[in-house]
């Protein structure tokens, strides 16, 4: 987590210079159009260039005051948040908004720029208004949703959920969907809307989880599962500060004529994903050294 603030305020630290950048440009635009510059009689003999200054005026001041908005709200979450409970959704939902934000200015000064008062033409198009906004209340349903997820502490990018018949890891929220990336690497996006309305399970607000491995042996009167768990036993030893041993157990699901069905599986620390990976794909190879030693035995 200390990575994440620290990422975190890097990049912010980048924008405030974007932000200076933006303020030089602003002041010295407000200059050369009012003051008694070169700038000002071109501007009174030239209806569009004046617009088109307006409106780019309108936009940066708009970009700069959501972009203060940004700097102050994350400085502020950075420094009243500890460490280990800094959340990627806050600062996700907080771009999310920026974003919104920018494009409701940005059609603001493109009216300007044609000549368009914002009001005026808000209260003219009134039914209009109206109608989009029926055609389009799925989409702001599934954009307020999407702000929730990402401003909720019970959702948080990285976590392993189950929603539906899908499990996996959150890789990112958007304002229409949250997008999922199972254990053998398929994306799976899933609607807000459906977040919402379908029971969510996430694996990893718990202190541990159960890690579950799947497999089909080749049956023979000479196998010992209790080799084979004493074997993963050993390989998990390398992993005792994360995974608890005393709950690993190996069980038969099935019995066929050819085959064993069995699984194995074991309790571990929520939150250490690279550890759990690492740890998956060693106890996959654990299961095809005993394979192959058993077909040469």
């Amino acid at each position: 987590m200390n990575q994440l603030k620290t990422s975190i305020r890097t990049k912010e630290n980048k924008r405030r210079l974007n932000f200076a950048i933006k303020l030089i440009l602003l002041i010295l635009l407000e200059y050369f159009s009012e003051a008694n510059t070169f700038l000002k009689p071109i501007l009174e003999d030239n209806l569009v260039l004046k617009n088109i200054i307006r409106a780019f005026i309108f936009l940066l001041s708009a970009n700069l005051i959501i972009s203060l908005g940004r700097i102050i709200t994350l400085r502020f979450y950075l420094q009243k948040t500890a460490e280990t409970k800094v959340l990627p959704n806050f600062v996700v939902g907080i771009g999310r908004i920026s974003v919104i934000l920018n494009a409701l200015a940005l059609l603001i000064s493109l009216m300007l720029a044609f000549g368009i008062k914002p009001l005026e033409f808000l209260t003219s198009i009134t039914i209009v208004a109206a109608a989009i906004a029926l055609l389009t209340k799925d989409y702001i349903t599934s954009i307020v949703n999407g702000l929730i997820i990402m401003f909720s502490e019970q959702l948080e990018i990285g976590d392993k959920i189950n929603i539906g018949r899908h499990t996996g890891f959150i890789r990112d929220i958007t304002l229409m969907n949250t997008v999922l990336k199972s254990e053998t690497g398929e994306i799976i996006i899933i609607p807000n809307a459906m977040v919402f309305a379908t029971d969510v399970v996430n694996y990893s607000k718990n202190n541990t989880h159960q890690v579950v491995f799947d497999a089909e042996m080749a049956y023979s009167t000479d196998l010992q599962l209790n080799h084979l768990e004493q074997s993963l036993g050993q390989v998990l030893e390398n992993y005792k500060e994360y995974v608890f041993l005393e709950g690993a157990q190996l069980n038969v699901l099935e019995r066929k004529s050819d085959n064993v069905l069995i699984r194995y599986q074991f309790p571990i620390k929520s939150g250490e994903k690279l550890i759990e990976a690492q740890v998956r794909k060693t106890i996959n190879q654990a299961f095809l050294d005993w394979t192959n030693e058993h077909r040469k035995a």
